[in-house]
This record gives structure tokens, C-alpha cells and sequence, in this order.
């Protein structure tokens, strides 16, 4: 007798997830030299580690090493099927690590664990709070985030399990950057080739930079961009769909986002080329092609790298904002973010000396 049982997943809602539970994600990705290219084409970072296997060997990596972001992406699009395919919105990210280098060739898988469960107050919906972990093919920690994201019930009214919202770190300590980089050749970096003249002395704590270009986003590319890291969320493909939500249209991918605003970032911080930690990101208000996104950064604070001296940290705060150009630096209003702002995110930059 032939099994009648459905071969398609819908994904899970709210109330499938369980406090405590362990997921294994499928698909196991090796990233391939491909990758970066397509990466490169459609964000258009600039720093040179990641752009060249000489620059980066001169300094003491054996080769370039993936940007930090686009290995967050992949391992964040395994999470999707498992964690946010019924996802209303990702709603933030805290306390994420980046623990070891990524080369072309290596494997990437995932796993996550769910840290939280909270459900909304209208009861159609609950706060899905998860720690995902990115692995290579050695089982090596690469990456490390939480996440939480507001994910629809299967059936309204129905009772959450169990309810726990976790306390997260506010930041990720200094003493805990670094362990993604080799012991660093400091003396070689060439800034001229580079492309910046600024090192780590050369930033103070509360100084603003308006990262000065734009770039609108199209269609085809910011859906190009998501199947690139095998995020099959529904509301980032479907417009038959996507017309009956209250957008009326796709959404762009909020790591989309993030991966434009840190390119526009060469222009003022180029030399601040590996991503070391994530202190906590907010997707303030969503973005859809057409939209022209800027950005500008804040310095929150310089750290010494503790047994160190090639590098230091540059504490930094990410705003973009859709459609308005930032020379005015917007943030916040007393009754909420300024009017444009698309994108709140706090990370660790590491830098040479």
C-alpha cells in the first residue's frame, strides 16, 4: 500500500515548537569561489582581505576568507525551513560570534536550539527565540547568533506550550573578539591598497560617518540574493501571496539589508574588514525594490584586543535608511526611529593598529 502521507513541509508555526528542543537543519552547503563572486557582484564590498588570497596571505591568512557576512547568511537561510518559513518578520539578532575563518571549499551546516517562546498578546502569533550554530566540515564553531522572530499560529488561540523569554547579553565583551583572525602581519597591511588611510588610533567614540553613496535595489536581485543562501522564506518570492498581506508586495530579506549598508561602509571605515560580533540588530521597518538604501555609522567605542597588538576593535552602530540620504544622521525621534530609518545594528569591527 503505497504511503498516502504528505512529501511537502508548510514549515513550522508557532505552536509546533518546543522550549529546549534541539533542530538539525538540512542541506549542507560548501561554499565555493562562486559564491564570493556572486556576493561580490551584488553588494559590492571592497575590503581587501576578502578581495585578494595576496593581500591576505601577506598579512598571515593561508588564503582570502569568505566576507564574514555572506557566512551568516548561508548558515542563517539553513535555519529558515526549520525556524521562520511562517515567519511574520525576523524581528532581531544578539550576542553573535564569529569563531573561526571560512575559506572557499569548506562545508557549512547548522543546527539551533530554541531559547524562548512568547505569544502575542492578540494570540495569532508567537516570539520564536532561537540560538543558531554555524559548523564546517572539521565541527568547528564558525558562527554563533540568537535570533528571534514573530512567527503565525497554525491555529489561532490556541495556547502556547510553554513561555520563557531568555535574557541576552546587551553586548559581547571585547576579550571575547578576535578568535576568527590569525596573529596578524600588521606591518604589511598596505592601506594604499587597501583603499583607506585610517587605523584602529584614528577613531574616537561618538563620531559619525555618512557613508555617502547609495543603492537602490531591484527586484530580480534581491531575490537572486536570497536563493543564493538557500532562504526559501515565503514572503520574499511568492507576489501572487504577497499581495494579500498588508505590504501588498515582497519583502526584501533583512540580511539584504545588513549586507548593503556594511558594503557602503568602506567609504569611511575600509579598513575595518572583519565583522567579529554581533551586540544586538533590529529590522526597524522593511524595505522593497525600488528603495534606495544609505547609510551612516556611529563609533560607540574603541577596544584594545587583549594579548594583541596587530588589531583593534571599533565598537560600531549601522543605520540604514530607506530613501533618504543621511547627511543629517537620522535615529530617533522621541516617539519612535526617524522617519526613513530601516536598520538599527550593533557590531564589533576589527581593525589593524
Amino acid at each position: 500500500m503505497p504511503d498516502s502521507a504528505p512529501k511537502t513541509d508548510d514549515g513550522r508555526f508557532f505552536e509546533d515548537f518546543r522550549l529546549g528542543e534541539t533542530i538539525i537543519h538540512a542541506t549542507p552547503r560548501t561554499v565555493t569561489s562562486g559564491d564570493v563572486s556572486l556576493y561580490t557582484a551584488l553588494y559590492g564590498p571592497r575590503f581587501a582581505v576578502q578581495s585578494s588570497d595576496a593581500f591576505a596571505r601577506g598579512l598571515g591568512y593561508p588564503a582570502a576568507p569568505v566576507d564574514d557576512l555572506l557566512v551568516f547568511h548561508i548558515v542563517f537561510g539553513k535555519t529558515v525551513p526549520d525556524i521562520s518559513l511562517n515567519a511574520v518578520a525576523n524581528l532581531g539578532y544578539a550576542d553573535g560570534r564569529f569563531l573561526a575563518p571560512v575559506f572557499p571549499g569548506d562545508t557549512l551546516t547548522a543546527r539551533s536550539e530554541v531559547i524562548g517562546l512568547k505569544q502575542t498578546s492578540s494570540g495569532d502569533a508567537g516570539i520564536v527565540y532561537v540560538r543558531s550554530t554555524g559548523f564546517n566540515q572539521d565541527g568547528v564553531t564558525v558562527l554563533s547568533y540568537a535570533r528571534w522572530v514573530l512567527v503565525r499560529k497554525r491555529s489561532p488561540g490556541t495556547p502556547a506550550q510553554a513561555e520563557h523569554v531568555p535574557e541576552l547579553a546587551g553586548s559581547v565583551p571585547p576579550e571575547a573578539l578576535g578568535r576568527a583572525c590569525p596573529p596578524l602581519d600588521a606591518s604589511a597591511y598596505d592601506r594604499l591598497l587597501a583603499g583607506s588611510a585610517h587605523l584602529w588610533g584614528d577613531y574616537r567614540p561618538g563620531e559619525r560617518i555618512d557613508h555617502s553613496d547609495g543603492m537602490t535595489v531591484e527586484e530580480a536581485e534581491h531575490q537572486l540574493a536570497t536563493r543564493l543562501y538557500q532562504n526559501t522564506a515565503k514572503v520574499h518570492f511568492d507576489g501572487h501571496r504577497a499581495r494579500e498581506t498588508r505590504f501588498g508586495k515582497r519583502l526584501i530579506y533583512g540580511g539584504h539589508v545588513i549586507s548593503l549598508a556594511r558594503a557602503l561602509s568602506f567609504n569611511g571605515l575600509g579598513n575595518a574588514f572583519h565583522l567579529a560580533a554581533v551586540n544586538g540588530g533590529r529590522h526597524v521597518a522593511p524595505l522593497f525594490a525600488g528603495d534606495t538604501v544609505y547609510a551612516w555609522s556611529e563609533v560607540l567605542e574603541t577596544a584594545a584586543l587583549r594579548g594583541r597588538d596587530d588589531l583593534g576593535a571599533l565598537r560600531l552602530r549601522l543605520v540604514a535608511t530607506r530613501n533618504r540620504p543621511c547627511a543629517d544622521f537620522p535615529l530617533r525621534q522621541d516617539e519612535g526611529y526617524a522617519e526613513g530609518v530601516i536598520l538599527d545594528f550593533d557590531y564589533w569591527a576589527l581593525i589593524p593598529r
